[in-house]
């Protein structure tokens, strides 16, 4: 027997609670004939100025800073951010001896799928402080692997001028040089199914 994968779906409503709670009832009953039912535990109501979680994005309506103007923006959630920061932790422990080339190689591959998924969001001040945070785990790590003071640490990192970690021509790869690429409205661009061409 097969059975259909779970859909995330989202709706927002310009109106009261109750048109909501009426609306949640009707959209169920579209969805039974598909085979699909809500979820009671996963399905919520919220305002929009408190915000939603949605396939990691946190989604929220907010005023601008330094003016009077509110708009939806997209940030990075935090369950995404705990659990790149696990990925990162369990590559750079202080007693790892894994191949450090190796390591590179593993953190660039997940940081930057990680971060082309979400480089659409409020994500350049999430980036920075990831890139700051994984640089330092490889310093330490670094660090209890060859027994460097701080001394030692400016010498071997910082020796062609810029701080620089590379093994094998594998070099740490930057997250915060990531281009944050914020999506432009286009929702009246997008055909709606539902509309018919000779509305009754």
């Amino acid at each position: 027997m097969r059975f259909p994968p779970p859909t995330h779906l989202v709706i927002l409503v310009n109106g009261e609670r109750a048109h909501v709670e009426t609306l949640r009832e009707e959209v169920a009953v579209a969805l039974e004939p598909l085979g699909l039912r809500l979820s009671p535990a996963k399905t919520q109501v919220v305002h929009m100025g408190d915000g939603f979680n949605f396939l990691g994005f946190r989604i929220r309506w907010k005023r601008k800073r330094g003016t009077n103007k509110w708009y939806v923006y997209t940030f990075i959630a935090d369950r995404p951010v705990r659990s790149l920061k696990a990925k990162i932790r369990a590559l750079t422990h202080k007693t790892s001896q894994q191949d450090l080339a190796y390591v590179l190689t593993r953190l660039g591959q997940i940081m930057r799928g990680w971060a082309n998924y979400f480089r659409h969001a409020v994500a350049k001040d999430t980036f920075s402080k990831l890139d700051h945070f994984t640089w330092w785990r490889l310093v330490h790590m670094l660090r209890a692997r060859h027994g460097w003071n701080w001394g030692q640490v400016y010498r071997h990192l910082a020796a062609s001028g810029q701080w620089r970690i590379a093994a094998d021509g594998v070099e740490y790869f930057r997250i915060k040089g990531v281009t944050v690429s914020r999506y432009a409205y286009r929702g009246n661009k997008i055909p709606n199914p539902w509309l018919t061409a000779n509305p009754v």
